[in-house]
C-alpha cells in the first residue's frame, strides 16, 4: 500500500511588517467609520466606555490567541487550537463560528464598499469587487499584503481628515459629551458588543500562522503591534467625533464619520471621506477573505469541509480552491440577501469564536509561555458577556447555526462532544503537512 502524501505546505512570505498589515487592513475597515453610529445609538456617550471595555476584551483574546498561534503555528487560527486542546469537537466548533460569521461579514464588506461608490447599482459593484479581491488574493498572499498597505495608508489618511475637521470645523465642544455616560449598564455594554466587532480583524494574522516566517515571535508581536495602533486610532476618532457632534449625531446617521465633517466648516471635505470608507471597506474585505480561506483550508484537511479544498496553488502558493469557494459563497450573498441585520449575528459568532480561544489558552502549560491565567478568564467571560448584548433575534439566529453545526458534526461522525484534548502542543493535524 502506498504510503499518503502529504498535503502541499502553503509557503512562509510574511514577514513582522506583512503580517501587521494584515491585521491591520482587517480591523481599519468598515468598522470604524460605520460602527460609531450604533454604538453611540446603544451607548450615548457612554460608547467611549463600550470603546474600552471593547478594547480590554480584545486585548484578551489577541493575547491567548497570539501565544497559540506561536506554538501552534499552523493555518486555521483557534480551529487549529481549539482542536489540540479541548478535542475534535470544540475545534471544529470554533472554525465553524468562524466560516459561517466572517463569510456573512465579506459580504457586508463587499455590500458597504459599494454603497459608498455606486448605491444604485450596489449588488453588481459589489460582486466585482469581491471578484477583483479574490483575484488579488489567488496570487499570492505577498500581494495581498502588499495591497494592503496601500490601503492601511489611505485609510489612516482619511481618519486624519476626519479628525482635523472634527477638531478645527468650529462645532467641537466638551458640551456634547453630556448627559455622560447618556445610557445604562446594558447599553454601554451593547455598544462595547458593537465595537467589538471592529476590533475583531487581529485573528486574521493567526490564521495565516502557516505562511508566516519565524511565527513564534513574529505573530505575538503582529498582533499587539497591530491591536494596540487600532486602539489609538479608535479613541482618538471616538473622541474627536463625540466632541463635534455628540452621540445624538453620530447616531442619526448610517455614515457617521462624514457626518461629523459636514457639520462643521471644513464640510468641501466629505467626499474625501467617502471615498476612505470605501478604500477601508476593501481592505477588510481582503483581510476578510484571507482569514476565512485559510481556516477553510484547515478544517478540510481534517475532512470536516470537502477534500478539494485542501488544495494549495503549485506556483503561487495559496489555498485556491479555499479561496474561489469562499467567494463563490460571498457573490450568493451579496445578490440575494441584505446582510445589514447580520452584524448582530456574525458578532455572536464572532464572540463564540474568542471564547474557544481563551477556553484553549486556560489549557496550555507553563513552559509554553502561557498568559497569566487571569487573561483568558476575562477574555472568556468578556466574550460571554458581550454576546448576550447583541440583539435577540442575532442570538437566536446564531444559536441556531451553532445547533445546525453540531447536528452536521453527529451525523458525519456519529461522536458526541469530546473534551480530549491533544497535550502535544507539537502534534499536528493527522492530515497537516510539516512545517518548514
Amino acid at each position: 500500500m502506498t504510503a499518503a502524501q502529504p498535503a502541499p505546505a502553503l509557503g512562509r512570505r510574511l514577514g513582522l511588517t506583512d503580517a501587521v498589515v494584515v491585521g491591520l487592513t482587517a480591523m481599519l475597515g468598515a468598522g470604524v467609520f460605520g460602527a460609531f453610529g450604533p454604538a453611540a445609538a446603544a451607548g450615548g456617550s457612554g460608547l467611549l466606555v463600550g470603546l474600552a471595555l471593547a478594547a480590554v476584551v480584545a486585548l484578551c483574546n489577541a493575547t491567548a490567541s497570539a501565544r497559540l498561534a506561536a506554538v501552534h503555528p499552523e493555518s486555521g487560527g483557534t480551529y487549529v487550537y481549539a482542536r489540540h486542546r479541548l478535542g475534535p469537537f470544540w475545534g471544529y466548533l470554533a472554525g465553524w463560528s468562524f466560516v459561517v460569521g466572517k463569510t456573512a461579514s465579506c459580504a457586508a464588506m463587499a455590500l458597504t464598499f459599494a454603497a459608498y461608490v455606486a448605491p444604485h447599482q450596489a449588488r453588481l459593484v459589489a460582486v466585482l469587487a469581491v471578484v477583483a479581491l479574490t483575484a488579488v488574493g489567488y496570487r499570492g498572499v505577498e500581494r495581498s499584503a502588499r495591497l494592503g498597505r496601500v490601503v492601511v495608508v489611505l485609510t489612516l489618511a482619511t481618519l486624519t481628515v476626519v479628525v482635523v475637521a472634527a477638531l478645527a470645523g468650529g462645532t467641537a465642544s466638551v458640551d456634547h459629551l453630556a448627559p455622560f455616560p447618556g445610557a445604562d449598564v446594558r447599553g454601554v455594554l451593547q455598544s462595547a458588543g458593537l465595537l467589538f466587532f471592529a476590533f475583531a480583524g487581529y485573528a486574521r494574522i493567526a490564521t495565516l500562522g502557516e505562511e508566516v516566517r519565524d511565527p513564534a515571535r513574529t505573530i505575538p508581536r503582529a498582533v499587539t503591534v497591530a491591536l494596540g495602533t487600532v486602539l489609538v486610532v479608535y479613541v482618538v476618532v471616538a473622541l474627536s467625533a463625540l466632541l463635534a457632534v455628540g452621540a445624538d449625531g453620530l447616531a442619526a446617521t448610517t455614515a457617521p464619520l462624514r457626518a461629523v465633517v459636514e457639520a462643521g466648516s471644513l464640510a468641501d471635505l466629505a467626499p474625501v471621506v467617502q471615498v476612505g470608507a470605501a478604500v477601508a471597506s476593501l481592505g477588510a474585505l481582503l483581510g476578510l477573505g484571507l482569514g476565512v480561506s485559510r481556516t477553510a483550508l484547515a478544517m478540510a484537511r481534517d475532512g470536516h469541509l470537502p477534500g478539494t479544498l485542501t488544495a494549495v496553488h503549485p506556483r503561487f502558493g495559496t489555498p485556491h480552491h479555499a479561496e474561489l469557494a469562499v467567494a463563490a459563497v460571498v457573490v450568493v450573498l451579496v445578490l440575494t440577501v441584505d446582510l445589514r441585520g447580520a452584524i448582530g449575528f456574525s458578532s455572536f459568532l464572532v464572540l463564540t469564536y474568542y471564547a474557544l480561544a481563551n477556553a484553549s489558552a486556560l489549557r496550555m502549560r507553563a513552559g509554553e509561555r502561557r498568559p497569566p491565567r487571569w487573561v483568558p478568564v476575562v477574555g472568556l467571560v468578556g466574550c460571554a458577556v458581550l454576546a448576550l448584548t447583541v440583539p435577540p433575534s442575532a442570538v437566536a439566529g446564531g444559536a441556531v447555526v451553532l445547533v445546525a453545526g453540531c447536528v452536521a458534526w453527529w451525523l458525519r461522525s456519529g461522536r458526541r462532544p469530546g473534551r480530549q484534548a491533544d497535550d502535544d502542543p507539537g502534534t499536528r493535524s493527522r492530515s497537516a503537512p510539516p512545517l518548514g
